[in-house]
């Protein structure tokens, strides 16, 4: 039974078959509008979430399907010291496939293992967020039109942010990338990831504390919130929570076709007033993200012989 936990779950040819069926999906929704009659997806969401949460229910409604759903671990057996495997294992029984997030960096693994239908890794803590990457693949596919020769600036929370961490496993296997690592020092990218990822795969890197100066390079800026719920105390966070604002007046030095992403939500990173840029791209990856996850259901679904 193939379930999803990290983004590297996927080869290339992989991706690529998902792009394509996003696309199918994206222009004929008829087509698809039955496939997962009578189907049930059960999300689990032990993390407060909007984007994540709402867009796999709409991507299973949107395949005629059905939603199960636990949105509050202190409303369900959880709170009782039920663990991530019995959860999974009664789930199961339930339902056809099932979205998982979960504050713990591994308890998606966990429940994969102990399920017996497909699990899709909706976040498990700092560590990865294979399902967003899903997103900003189909975004900068859509963008660009291609992942090749590109120069991608991530900016904010580096240390902890899961999207990031994601995304460059996700890029590091295409040809002529480079990365431009924007961060305050407190929240650089992990070593493990540049030793693991970027050295590993000998893509280059630049670590800086300067939005300003990088923008006009960059082919993609990648912007993320300072997570408050990943900091032991509420001093180092305030501390850090403005570092980098994104403003008309910095975008004007970058290039006329730059995508900014966001995986969102957003605090205070992209002034609003970048909202109506035509390289404002995050409120596409929403969008994306549901045709993205509408893929993913289908061909776990098929794999598992369940439609």
């Amino acid at each position: 039974m193939r379930s999803i936990i990290d983004i590297v779950d996927f080869s290339t040819q992989e991706l690529e078959d998902l792009i394509n069926l996003a696309n199918d999906i994206i222009e004929n929704p008829q087509k698809y509008a039955h496939v997962c009659d009578g189907k049930k997806l059960a999300t689990l969401f032990f993390e407060p979430s909007t984007r994540t949460r709402m867009s796999f229910e709409a991507a299973m409604y949107e395949l005629g399907g059905h939603v199960i759903s636990m949105t509050d671990a202190m409303s369900s057996s959880a709170a009782k010291g039920e663990s991530v495997a019995d959860t999974a294992k009664t789930v199961s029984c339930y339902a056809d496939i099932i979205a998982m997030r979960h504050p713990k960096e591994g308890a998606a693994l966990v429940a994969a293992n102990n399920a017996t239908i497909p699990v899709i890794n909706a976040g498990d803590g700092g560590h990865c967020h294979p399902t967003q990457t899903l997103a900003d693949l189909l975004t900068i596919y859509r963008e660009k039109g291609h992942f090749d020769n590109l120069t991608i600036g991530l900016c904010g929370d580096l240390k902890f942010g899961r999207t990031v961490h994601s995304l460059i496993n996700a890029l590091s296997r295409y040809e002529n990338i480079k990365f431009v690592l924007i961060s305050p020092e407190e929240l650089k990218l992990p070593s493990y990831v540049k030793k693991d990822l970027l050295r590993a795969n000998k893509i280059p890197y630049t670590q800086t504390t300067d939005l300003d100066k990088s923008i006009p390079s960059l082919d993609i800026l990648y912007m993320t919130r300072v997570q408050r719920e990943r900091f032991f105390n509420e001093e180092d966070y305030l501390r850090l929570k403005d570092s980098y604002i994104l403003t008309p007046d910095k975008l004007a030095k970058a290039k006329k076709d730059l995508s900014v992403m966001h995986p969102l939500p957003r605090v205070n990173e992209i002034s609003v007033a970048i909202d109506d840029d035509s390289r404002a791209c995050y409120f596409k990856q929403v969008l994306n993200g549901k045709y993205m996850r509408m893929a993913l259901i289908l061909e776990l679904l098929r794999e598992a012989g369940t439609i």
